[in-house]
Order: C-alpha cells, then sequence, then structure tokens
C-alpha cells in the first residue's frame, strides 16, 4: 500500500498563540487550532464559540432577492399556481420540503415537483415544465438547480412560466432567462458568503419573504434542521453562515427534531446526540436511497410527515431503498475494481474511466468514491440510460475534476457540478474518446503528489496534554467539516500498551502510550491490520490521530483514532 503524505498545517507565530492564549484561558495546543483556524482574538473567539444567528447576513444583499420576493409577492396576489421544483439528492429534497413546507401553510396554490433520476435526469427537464403547463401553474421556483438550463427555462417563458432559480451550483457564461437568479456564485453577486447550499438559499428566500411582510406569521429559524442535513451532506465548507446554521439546526434536531428525522435518526441508531458525522453517514445515504432506489419524492414526503406515525412509515420503506442500493453499491463497486485489476492500462493511468451499460445509475458516484479509496486518483463511472452514457465524477483534494470535465465538453452533451463531484452525460460511441482526452487532461494538469493520499496534520500534540477540559473546548470548535475538520494530531515515540487485537480482519484495536508519558489510551486504527505485527512486537512509532468520544454499555471513554502510523 502506499504511504500516505502527512501534510502540517503552517505553525502560528508564538506571539501570536500565547496572546490567544492568555486573552480566552486555553492551552496552547487549542490556541494553536484556533489562529490555524483564523481566530486570534478575544472576540474572534467569542463569535467562533458562539454562532449567533444575529450573525446571518440581510437576505437582500444576495443579488435578484428583491425581484424574486417582488415575483412570489405577485404570484399569490393573484392566486397564480406556484410549483417548488428541486432535485432528487438531500440537498434537492431537504430544499423541497423547506420551501414547499413553508409555502403550503399559508397559501394552497402550490405543489412540489422532483425529477425521476432515470426518466428526466438532473436539473429542470422539459416534461417537468410540461407537466407544470398542463397543470397550469406559472411560477417555479427552482432549488438546487436550474442555473444552466438556459434553453430549457427560456421553453418554460414560452409557455407562459416564470422561473425563479435558487441554485449554487458555478454558473455558465450564460445565465438563464429567469426572473430572478439567486446564486452567491454568480459574478456580478456581491452578497458575502458563497457557500450556501440549494437548502441554504431557499432559506434565505424564506428570511426575505418573511422580513418583507409582517403578515406572514412564520419563524425561519424552525427550518433549520432541515439546511443543517442539506450543510452537512451536500459537502459544503462549514465557515461563516454554514457554520451558523449547522450549529442551531443541529441543536433543533437533537431537541425538537422534526417526525421524519426522528424516525430516521432510530432507524440509524443516533439515539443520543446528532452530529455532523451523524447526518453524513446515518440520515444522508437513507435519504438519497428513495431518489437512487425508487423516486425521490419519497424522501420530501418523509420530511413533511406530520406525525410520527406517518413518518415512520416512509422511513421503512427509505431504509428498505437504502439496504437495496448497499447490495447494488457492493457488486457494482467490485466489478469496477475488478475491471481496474484486469487492465494494465487502467491500473497505470492517473485517472479512473470506467463504462458498464447496466450499472445501477443511482449508486454510480458512490461506486467512484469506492474507487478513489483504492486508487487515490479522480475517477469517472459511467453507465447507460435513455441511450446515452451518463455518469458521475469525484475527485482528490486538491483537483478541480470539474475543469478538467470542461476541457473536454465538445464530446459531451451536458455536464455540472463542482470541483470535487460533477455529473455528465454523452453519447455512447464518445465513451472511448472521452476516457482518451479525460486522461490526458488530467495527466498534464494534476501534480505527483496530489495522486497520493494524504494527512493533513493540525499540530503535534503530548499525549499527557490530553485532559478532560481540553476535550471539552476542543468539542466547542464543533460543528467539524470541510474547512473546520476535526483536528488531526501528530504523537512521536508512541507504543502499543499490552495486547494489539485485530478486528474483522481489517482493523486494530489496542492501548496506546507515549515513552516517558503517565496516560494510555484505548485507540482505534481502522483498516491497518497491515501493522499488527510491527505493533505487536514493540516497534516505537509516531501517529496521526484525532480524540473521540467513545461510549459502550452506558460508559463513556476517550478513545484516539488513528489515522496513519510511522515505525520510528
Amino acid at each position: 500500500m502506499t504511504n500516505k503524505r502527512w501534510v502540517y498545517k503552517p505553525t502560528p507565530g508564538t506571539d501570536l498563540v500565547d496572546h490567544l492564549s492568555q486573552a480566552i484561558n486555553v492551552s496552547k495546543p487549542i490556541a494553536t487550532l484556533l489562529c490555524q483556524r483564523g481566530v486570534t482574538d478575544y472576540e474572534q473567539a467569542r463569535d467562533f464559540f458562539n454562532p449567533s444567528l444575529d450573525m446571518l447576513h440581510d437576505p437582500f444583499l444576495m443579488q435578484d432577492m428583491d425581484k424574486a420576493v417582488a415575483r412570489i409577492n405577485m404570484a399569490i396576489q393573484n392566486n397564480e399556481g406556484i410549483l417548488v421544483y428541486g432535485d432528487y439528492d438531500v440537498d434537492g429534497t431537504t430544499s423541497v420540503a423547506l420551501f414547499y413546507g413553508f409555502l403550503s401553510s399559508f397559501y394552497d396554490h402550490c405543489d412540489f415537483y422532483i425529477p425521476d433520476r432515470y426518466k428526466e435526469g438532473y436539473g429542470v427537464s422539459r416534461l417537468g415544465i410540461d407537466q407544470a403547463a398542463e397543470n397550469g401553474f406559472t411560477l417555479v421556483i427552482a432549488l438546487d438547480c436550474g442555473i444552466k438550463s438556459v434553453d430549457l427555462i427560456q421553453y418554460a417563458r414560452d409557455k407562459g412560466i416564470d422561473f425563479i432559480v435558487c441554485d449554487h451550483h458555478q454558473p455558465g457564461d450564460t445565465l438563464p432567462p429567469a426572473v430572478a437568479i439567486l446564486d452567491p456564485k454568480r459574478k456580478d453577486c456581491h452578497y458575502p458568503y458563497k457557500e450556501l447550499p440549494g437548502c441554504g438559499i431557499g432559506f434565505k428566500l424564506i428570511q426575505a419573504l418573511v422580513d418583507s411582510n409582517s403578515a406572514l406569521n412564520a419563524d425561519p429559524y424552525d427550518l433549520l434542521d432541515l439546511v443543517a442535513v442539506s450543510i452537512a451532506s451536500d459537502i459544503v465548507p462549514i465557515t461563516g453562515e454554514n457554520r451558523i446554521l449547522v450549529h442551531h439546526g443541529v441543536a433543533r434536531l437533537n431537541h425538537e427534531p422534526r417526525p421524519g428525522f426522528k424516525a430516521l435518526m432510530e432507524l440509524a441508531g443516533i439515539q443520543h446526540k446528532a452530529s455532523v458525522s451523524g447526518i453524513v453517514f446515518g440520515l444522508a445515504p437513507r435519504i438519497n436511497a428513495a431518489g437512487r432506489i425508487s423516486h425521490a419524492k419519497m424522501a420530501v414526503n418523509l420530511l413533511l410527515a406530520a406525525s410520527d406515525e406517518e413518518a415512520e412509515q416512509h422511513a421503512q420503506q427509505l431504509n428498505i431503498n437504502n439496504d437495496r442500493r448497499k447490495d447494488f453499491d457492493v457488486g457494482i463497486t467490485q466489478q469496477a475494481l475488478d475491471m481496474i485489476e484486469e487492465s494494465h492500462e487502467l491500473r497505470s493511468s492517473k485517472t479512473t474511466v470506467l463504462f458498464k451499460n447496466d450499472w445501477h445509475k443511482g449508486v454510480i458516484g458512490i461506486v467512484a468514491s469506492r474507487c478513489i479509496e483504492r486508487y487515490h486518483r479522480p475517477t469517472i463511472i459511467l453507465t447507460e440510460s435513455n441511450n446515452k452514457a451518463t455518469g458521475s465524477a469525484r475527485s482528490v483534494p486538491g483537483y478541480d475534476v470539474y475543469s478538467a470535465i470542461e476541457a473536454c465538453s465538445d464530446l459531451l452533451e451536458q455536464y455540472g457540478g463542482h470541483r470535487y463531484a460533477a455529473g455528465l452525460t454523452m453519447e455512447l460511441d464518445r465513451v472511448e474518446d472521452f476516457r482518451k482526452r479525460f486522461e490526458e487532461v488530467v495527466a498534464g494538469t494534476i501534480s505527483e503528489e496530489l495522486l497520493i493520499p494524504q494527512v493533513n496534520i493540525d499540530a503535534a500534540l503530548m499525549l499527557d496534554s490530553i485532559t478532560p477540559n481540553f476535550l471539552k473546548v476542543l468539542e466547542r470548535m464543533a460543528p467539524f467539516g470541510p474547512e473546520n475538520l476535526r483536528p488531526v494530531f501528530a504523537c512521536e515515540d508512541c507504543e502499543a500498551a499490552g495486547a494489539v487485537n485485530v478486528l474483522k480482519d481489517e482493523h486494530l484495536k489496542f492501548s496506546v502510550r507515549q515513552k516517558g508519558g503517565a496516560k494510555r489510551f484505548e485507540a482505534i486504527a481502522f483498516g491497518q491490520s497491515r501493522h499488527f505485527e510491527a505493533l505487536n512486537s514493540g516497534t516505537r512509532f509516531t501517529m496521526a490521530f484525532a480524540t473521540e468520544e467513545n461510549e459502550y454499555k452506558g460508559m463513556k471513554s476517550i478513545q484516539l483514532n488513528i489515522k496513519d502510523i510511522r515505525f520510528e
């Protein structure tokens, strides 16, 4: 197995760390972590540890927000049909549940629509527009999609349907002819925070509607559980507004979960305290399973469920779909890995591009991620759908796969996404040409080091520095996620204290101590059974690890999650 690169974050200046440590009365390791995150004085630390809803930006700072509010108010006054339209992933379904739930609470002439992944594909569809026209809808509010649907939104205009686009994806050179386009990534949008997900854009629109209409007896903050789940699931940065929204949304999940989330949390085994990690690995796969295996409206119905009984029925069905998704995932992943292993060309490439016409479209994005776990390189998995090759792309940290796909755009019918994940469609006879071009583009633009898995390390840490107070302050740095990840530390001169146990032939569990130190901690090393003999022989090592709380039979203890080991 290839050794991982250990990449240390820059160490802040000693004077800066000392000043912050004294100003807020924290240890120097904690002060170091804060300075690395741009928190360098008392006021910044106060805001960081106490994210306040008062710190959210005025929604009317977003380009076209005034136009969107005016058009929705006009539609309500004229009793127009309003269709809430969203994508079939977690961000899309939470967006629809958020906005449709809000709108339908005071306005009857509305409905929601989510395209079928297999019949219509991603985003705004001709079929969706046709159905809107047939049912008399004259305003469509598109959430988490639409920014590149130039021709389709013109098609809707020709049918007398206006669009409001609420998207967070990168716009193309031409914006669609919508009456309002809410997307902070627009070049002409000066909204201070650029990383809101689609559901976050929908939330800002609701804020603006409530702010502009005193007759609306609604509290946007009641919807923050949906926003938090979308932010965590869409893997957007948990900084700025996103961090504030997740902080308060997770608190709502833990204290006042809507019936749908309550039912899903029970099925996912989230019994004590929801977190970003719990959302990503427990809730998101089950919500996504609706659109992957059946239809995403099932997820929206769950999120809108008014009673525990109704929610439990929907949640059970999603859980069944998720189990089916896992079966597809395992089988197709193994086929994909076998295809790579059996081809010298594929094994030696800088990219992975695989096509098989009968792979399940709903799991190819997951399969791409699984392939990256084994072969650390930009990956695209393609299958056949509607007589086209359609696929999902995933990237490695530091490489912009969207730009690489864009460089092959003349071979594609459509594509969209962002730096680390994208979707694309092409004619079946262009798959091989695309594979060769994509390999050429990536090979010419990616550095060798990006093809080696890396472990990002925040700071060195002595094991004796890990105290209950240290961990208490560390946990207050949550919510953790992209750009505010759970800190990873490096500790030298370590040894296994006692027996090393192998779990499921893959993982290691043992106690660890540092030479000369007074403390020992339980540790888990996932996927590192190859180190069993060296650890059992007493060989000293340096480890990269994160701290976490482990709970077993009601007993809580500190556990070190070892990310990598280097032997001395």
